[in-house]
């Protein structure tokens, strides 16, 4: 595969008209992008991992399940051609570590049957997450990575509907649950991002406007899946106590 050229990068702007491009054949550049490019590896790993886990919890939607989680690995194979495409080697140990909370609060709830925090972990808090950092990073990303990416967040959305589905068929006797296993989660969307902060910046990505992003995001799921305007803030707390 043919990787990019620091002659060629120099000369383009960004999607969004604010500047230029990083030089993405930069030591600096790549240093970071393994980190990042790893995390996004593991994390569609992971998310296909946890649809199938999913889909042993509700027999007659394993199939649906399945096929999300398929999506996931596509994902996963078009981001590993990311890092393949800037001659990067992702740090697949930093990525499985970065994820370790959310993967051990998810095996937890999985192994107690806990649907709700399942749903809530998966296609609410990492989806949104992922959906937020992918939008951001499509404005600084090589032409390569930009057209993987923009297939990706498409495909983000329908797996963040399902978990918004699920969880407002079932809010009458989820809430509290979903309160509950929001506290708990939450806030390791704020550390996980404040631990990648530096790396994102040398990525030309803000680490306030991740942040924002995600957060509108995540309050529009809220929002969608039936809880009112005081629940929504009572949750969205947990990102900042």
């Amino acid at each position: 595969m043919q990787t990019l050229e620091s002659a060629e990068v120099a000369v383009l702007e960004r999607p969004d008209g604010l500047g230029e491009l990083p030089d993405f054949t930069s030591e600096a550049y790549k240093d970071a992008y393994s980190r990042i490019n790893a995390i996004v590896i593991e994390g569609e790993k992971e998310a296909y991992d946890n649809y199938m886990s999913i889909g042993t919890l509700i027999p007659d939607k394993a199939d649906e399940l399945e096929k999300l989680g398929r999506m996931e690995l596509r994902h996963m194979k078009g981001f590993t051609a990311c890092g393949k495409n800037l001659g990067v080697k992702p740090d697949m140990p930093f990525a499985k570590e970065f994820f370790s909370s959310l993967h051990g609060n998810f095996q937890a709830a999985f192994a107690q049957g806990n649907l709700t925090t399942c749903f809530l972990i998966q296609a609410i808090l990492i989806e949104a997450f992922a959906i937020s950092a992918y939008n951001v990073y499509i404005r600084v990303a090589d032409p390569f990575a930009r057209k993987i990416t923009e297939g990706v967040v498409k495909d983000e959305y329908l797996h963040l509907n399902y978990g918004q589905q699920w969880l407002k068929a079932n809010l009458e006797t989820c809430k509290e649950e979903l309160i509950k296993a929001n506290k708990v989660n939450l806030p390791l969307i704020r550390s996980m991002l404040d631990q990648v902060a530096e790396d994102a910046k040398a990525l030309d990505m803000d680490k306030e406007e991740l942040m924002e992003e995600f957060m509108i995001a995540y309050q529009d799921s809220l929002t969608e899946i039936g809880l009112d305007n005081r629940e929504i803030a009572r949750m969205a707390l947990a990102a900042v106590v």
